[in-house]
């Protein structure tokens, strides 16, 4: 019998994008009607006199320009999480410059949807004081932030246990001695050639992958990250073991989780403090700590 588990995976891969789209979309439809049933019901408390269509309105702008900030949400945990290891400060930073340009467009949008409605109702909406106002927004908006981002990095990691490891396949053995024969000796033992290609099995298929096409790796706990032309390989394998498999003279370790391909090296964006930024040719970015600036000089010169 087959993995239960890949053919799951394989079943639905062809409609994981339209499954991942209408989830956000019947996700903040929801939050958007319960969020306007209890305000209504507070208001109604409260003896409030706001109509039910302001309610509407306020809450349902809200959740639009969230649900229109997914995507870039998605590039954003996608492009920031290769910093997690090592440098939890600047990724923490990062992440915090991130929520205030989240808030800030939440919260122009919104007020910009709620000014549309309630013009065309022949109404004046008023924000009040900006800056009182965007910071009690803010203050909102960042837990918002939080819990959507670490729901998507949630998802990337268990859709990459779902898919399983990929697995390079072990290499042939050597053929016996034969009886009787001397040993050979040590000098004139062959030194290891190192593998040009890897075949390695994903999804009950086998992909045959060149050592040159892998644009960078990074060590994932007890797995290493492949990254090649856009698809992702995890090998359960350390990050030193696996380098030990590459051409040193290509392969360059530039960060204790990461290591690059010389030659998809576009640009290095140096940083504060010594560090630096990787922009690969693939469009990702890897970090360069401070310590292997000097072996990327050696291996790029």
């Amino acid at each position: 019998m087959g993995d239960p588990r890949r053919n799951l995976y394989e079943r639905y891969e062809p409609i994981r994008r339209p499954v991942e789209v209408a989830f956000w979309i019947v996700l903040m439809t929801l939050q958007a009607v319960f969020s306007t049933m209890v305000a209504i019901v507070d208001m109604r408390a409260r003896a409030l006199p706001r109509a039910n269509w302001e309610v509407a309105t306020w809450e349902g702008s809200s959740h639009l320009v969230l649900l229109l900030l997914i995507p870039a949400l998605v590039a954003v945990e996608r492009r920031l999480s290769p910093l997690v290891r090592g440098h939890w400060v600047r990724f923490l930073a990062w992440h915090a410059v991130a929520s205030v340009a989240f808030s800030v467009v939440h919260v122009v949008g919104m007020f910009g949807l709620r000014a549309v409605v309630y013009a065309l109702a022949g109404e004046r909406y008023e924000f009040g004081g900006w800056i009182d106002q965007w910071g009690y927004e803010y203050l909102k908006d960042v837990r918002v932030y939080a819990s959507i981002v670490f729901g998507i990095w949630a998802y990337r990691l268990f859709m990459l246990r779902l898919q399983g490891e990929a697995r390079v396949l072990d290499a042939p053995e050597a053929p016996a001695e034969q009886e009787g024969a001397a040993p050979a000796e040590p000098e004139a033992l062959s030194p290891p050639v190192r593998p040009e290609r890897f075949l390695v099995r994903k999804l009950r298929r086998e992909f045959l992958i060149a050592a040159t096409d892998i644009d960078w790796l990074q060590a994932e706990g007890n797995y290493v990250g492949l990254h090649v032309n856009g698809h992702d390989y995890l090998l359960r394998a350390t990050l030193t073991d696996f380098l030990a498999q590459l051409d040193p003279v290509r392969f360059v370790r530039v960060h204790r989780s990461h290591a690059v391909n010389l030659g998809r090296i576009k640009e290095i964006e140096p940083l504060d403090g010594g560090d630096a930024r990787l922009h690969m040719h693939d469009g990702t970015t890897v970090p360069c700590s401070r310590r292997h600036r000097d072996a990327l000089r050696a291996g790029a010169g």
